[in-house]
């Protein structure tokens, strides 16, 4: 809505110094944008910027401090404020006299749809029509013209000139219209009050957070607001889809963007802090260890205590692949923070009695343990074993396992030159592994074999005077 005379004359006085506060769109990252002295940069609706432009508004000069606002931060951003890279700030406390806004999951059913827009119209309020996809926007427009003829409807896109949408939009706000069929143009930066019905058609085609905010686009005032997600019952619904529907189903109460974007962070993972990736899960360390290391990086940098890469001896842990499925699945516990809670308390067990203990109380608590809940609690047994005897990596399949030991070195090296005699028809070193040969076909065998090969070695770790094997195997190695 900016001329380009304006732009230019813009620019000049940003160059020159002569602005206090600039406030623009993604237009102020423009390479022909130079800034004077620049001192603070504010990123309103966070989720809509992506890294690069982020980094690049911080780039802009070295010592210039960020704030990012935000209802629904991406799981990076939400990352970034947990782990303590970032200082956070909640607001949880609602305007006066708002009211949350009751939300509904229904089918397209035409009967559902016009009851919901004429309550809104009988009631002299407006309505949001939003619509995934620019192509959608023809065929509801036709729909609404044909079945619900009362009402007056404009249309907005970005497919729209500047002056039309502007009109549009105006006009809407002037109340000449009664319902705003519209792409999600609208997803922030509209407050109209008297608009309080909002149908999102295709719902299960928008992310999580986008649909937490073009829900805040109604209940701006006193009055109930009331939200339709449609799905199309033609089409089958992803997982995904339907955990990112039931969680806004789940959360109508005011102030919970931060919950809200807990959520998508569980449903999407938390990204990745070193890269550009907004979104994703920890596949290489592991997330119990890359939260650790993340945290230890974190205090150190804060104190200046100690140098980010100093890990002590007792700050490792053992990796293990042995490519059977381990996790607590929703079906057996529903509830994400319950889960959460499980997974930490599991990953501080370090004792046979403490980990049976936990199986027992998960018993007590949620019924027979699910195959995945079983191998998990067998993986931190072994885990444990491979700590005891200071293996770094244990991965195994079908025909066997590599073992890596931590900073390549076995503890007691005696010891491990009998289990080389020992085991000298199955066993042999490639490289700074030792490759075991077993046979594991089905994953029970795997996983119990995993074990007794970890305790095996732990044994041999723990014995202080072993006597020197003289063997051919055991003086190459």
């Amino acid at each position: 809505f900016v001329s380009n005379s304006s732009i230019t004359q813009i620019k000049k006085e940003i160059r020159a110094g002569q602005l206090d506060i600039i406030v623009g769109t993604h237009a102020l990252l423009s390479d022909s944008v130079d800034f004077f002295d620049l001192g603070l940069v504010i990123i309103d609706e966070e989720q809509h910027f992506g890294v690069m432009h982020k980094e690049k508004l911080k780039n802009l000069k070295s010592d210039v401090h960020v704030l990012t606002l935000t209802a629904t931060p991406i799981p990076r951003t939400l990352q970034l404020a947990l782990s303590g890279a970032r200082e956070l700030s909640l607001i949880t406390t609602a305007p006066v006299d708002r009211v949350s806004i009751r939300t509904y999951q229904t089918d397209f059913d035409f009967q559902t749809i016009r009851d919901a827009l004429m309550r809104e119209y009988y009631r002299g309020g407006q309505s949001f029509f939003v619509v995934p996809r620019v192509a959608d926007l023809e065929p509801i427009q036709k729909f609404l013209l044909e079945n619900l003829p009362e009402l007056k409807v404009v249309v907005a896109s970005g497919k729209l000139g500047s002056s039309e949408l502007d009109k549009a939009m105006t006009a809407f706000c002037d109340r000449k219209y009664d319902v705003l069929l519209a792409t999600t143009i609208i997803e922030s930066g509209l407050d109209i009050p008297s608009a309080n019905t909002l149908i999102v058609y295709r719902a299960e085609m928008f992310g999580l957070a986008q649909l937490y905010q073009i829900r805040g686009r109604v209940g701006r005032s006193k009055i109930r607001a009331y939200a339709y997600l449609i799905t199309d019952i033609r089409k089958t619904i992803t997982v995904q889809a339907e955990k990112r529907l039931s969680t806004l189903l789940a959360m109508e109460n005011l102030g919970m963007g931060f919950s809200v974007a807990s959520q998508d962070m569980d449903i999407r993972g938390a990204g990745n802090l070193l890269g550009d990736e907004q979104s994703g899960h920890i596949k290489e360390v592991g997330f119990e260890l890359y939260q650790k290391l993340l945290e230890e990086a974190m205090s150190k940098v804060k104190t200046g205590s100690l140098k980010i890469n100093e890990l002590n001896n007792n700050d490792w842990s053992p990796e293990i692949n042995l490519n059977v499925a381990v996790l607590i699945p929703d079906r057996y516990v529903s509830d994400l923070d319950t889960r959460l809670t499980l997974y930490r308390k599991l990953s501080n067990l370090n004792t046979k009695i403490e980990i049976e203990g936990f199986a027992a109380e998960l018993i007590d608590r949620f019924g027979k343990l699910p195959p995945e809940v079983s191998m998990l609690i067998n993986i931190v047994k072994i885990k444990n074993k491979c700590r005891s005897a200071g293996i770094v990596k244990f991965s195994g399949g079908p025909k066997g396992a590599t073992i890596q030991f931590y900073k390549d070195k076995f503890q007691n090296q005696e010891g491990l030159l009998q289990f080389i005699h020992k085991e000298s028809s199955s066993i042999k070193i490639k490289g700074r592994q030792l490759v075991v040969r077993r046979n594991w076909v089905k994953d029970s065998d795997r996983v119990k074999g995993a074990f007794l090969l970890a305790s095996e070695l732990a044994k041999y770790t723990s014995q202080k005077n072993t006597k020197k094997t003289p063997s051919k195997e055991g003086a190459s190695y």
